[in-house]
């Protein structure tokens, strides 16, 4: 048995089978990036196999550790309460480490410019062009605070505008933020959506698109994605391997 801990990645779940299959695909990614590694995944809701029945799994085979990795752009309620209420309630012999959530990372911004690239976009029409930064939304402040800092960040890479927009909990709304870029005089308006699975939300933000000259598709299993991924459970694990080190 691997002496590594097993990734356990958790996802949301959702009714639309889109969000499964796009978590599924990103999953096989993260295995042919690093062979040897074992990546399972659970969701909180809706889909199976779920987050808890996965942990007596593991138990149960004798697994032992496990970085548990939440499928998350920011840390909002289901990062900071949702999955710690699930992991804490894993079978005892089990030691489970939650690993942080995806963003912010360099790596997500190159992975928006991919799928702005994908979607038609050129090098060319980087400073004519308004990106709409959009999101799911949050109720959560922190959660808003880092959405409305990646949009500025990027911003300053060379693009006409950048504005976050949000699909639920929060203003402005996609629609809103695709006017008040043409308001700006920004030649072309694209919007890319910060989201990593097809789904209600994201629909909703395709919807409020439709003035909008180019839509990108969803981060789903972009590799820089994936990259990230292993980011965040090699970070995780470092404990373990500096005391193994000492």
């Amino acid at each position: 048995m691997s002496l590594q801990p097993v990734l356990l990645v958790v996802a949301h779940g959702s009714r639309d089978p889109r969000h499964a299959a796009t978590v599924h695909t990103l999953v096989r990614r993260v295995r042919a990036m690093r062979p040897g590694l074992r990546v399972e995944t659970g969701f909180l809701d809706f889909n199976v196999p779920s987050v808890p029945g996965v942990l007596e799994s593991l138990a149960a085979e004798g697994v032992r550790e496990v970085v548990a990795l939440p499928l998350l752009l920011t840390r909002a309620f289901h990062a900071k309460s949702d999955i710690p209420s699930v992991l804490r309630r894993a079978p005892a012999r089990l030691r489970v480490r939650q690993a942080d959530v995806l963003g912010p990372s360099p790596l997500l911004t190159q992975a928006l410019e991919r799928r702005l690239h994908e979607a038609g976009l050129s090098p060319a029409d980087r400073s004519s062009t308004g990106v709409v930064l959009a999101s799911a939304g949050s109720s959560d402040p922190e959660a808003i605070a880092v959405i409305a800092a990646v949009a500025r960040e990027w911003r300053h890479t060379g693009w006409c505008a950048v504005r976050p927009a949000f699909a639920s909990a929060s203003l402005p709304r996609t629609e809103d933020a695709v006017r008040d870029l043409r308001e700006l005089g920004c030649a072309k308006v694209a919007v890319a959506p910060y989201v990593l699975a097809p789904g209600f939300l994201p629909d909703r933000i395709a919807r409020g698109a439709a003035g909008a000259d180019v839509l990108a598709d969803v981060l789903g299993p972009a590799p820089e994605v994936a990259r990230v991924l292993l980011q965040r459970y090699d970070a995780a694990r470092l404990p373990r391997v500096a005391a193994a080190g000492a």
